[in-house]
């Protein structure tokens, strides 16, 4: 039995849910995002919780059962609070800039590299610090590992760009022979 599956999602006032076959649609306001369950688990919708079970005993339905009641939650909190993630640049020269509905960065290359921002991000920088935040928690965590792809930190300086909370391990440099 799924410990994660069992527990009912609930739904805070302002959000509306509406159950449309095999797919669930949660709205606010004019943002709305729709999870579709393929068949693989049943949903219910009772005096504001939503309770997921699973199909049947087969593992794929059982797998599924505590995914989707995840997704749903995650989906609830995106559309509440939101997702944020920070980036941190370390590096002499190395910086970053909104302009428009690009993001410019600077990170020692011999170019500048243009990084566009979908919909439903908003994306600001303040010193050496990137604030990512949005609805969706795929797409933040998505555009945040883009971002950190285009010069990951390298372990002797620790320049490069960083997740705030990561700890980078440092190397010793080659010592001199005496």
């Amino acid at each position: 039995m799924s410990r994660i599956g069992k527990k009912p999602v609930s739904i805070p006032a302002g959000i509306e849910v509406v159950i449309d076959g095999e797919k669930l649609v949660f709205t606010k306001g004019k943002v709305s995002q729709e999870l579709n369950t393929r068949g693989n688990v049943t949903f219910t919708l009772e005096n504001g919780t939503l309770t997921f079970a699973s199909l049947s005993d087969e593992q794929e339905h059982r797998a599924f059962w505590g995914t989707y009641r995840s997704l749903a939650e995650n989906i609830i909190t995106g559309l509440t609070t939101g997702f944020k993630k920070k980036l941190e640049i370390n590096g002499t020269g190395y910086k970053a800039a909104v302009k428009g509905k690009t993001l410019e960065l600077h990170l020692g290359f011999s170019h500048k590299i243009d990084f566009p921002i979908t919909d439903g991000l908003t994306i600001a920088v303040e010193k050496n610090v990137i604030s990512i935040k949005g609805a969706d928690k795929q797409q933040v965590g998505q555009v945040a590992s883009q971002i950190r792809s285009f010069r990951p930190p390298e372990p002797y300086k620790g320049k490069g760009v960083k997740y705030v909370e990561e700890r980078i391990i440092r190397k010793a440099g080659k010592t001199a022979k005496k």
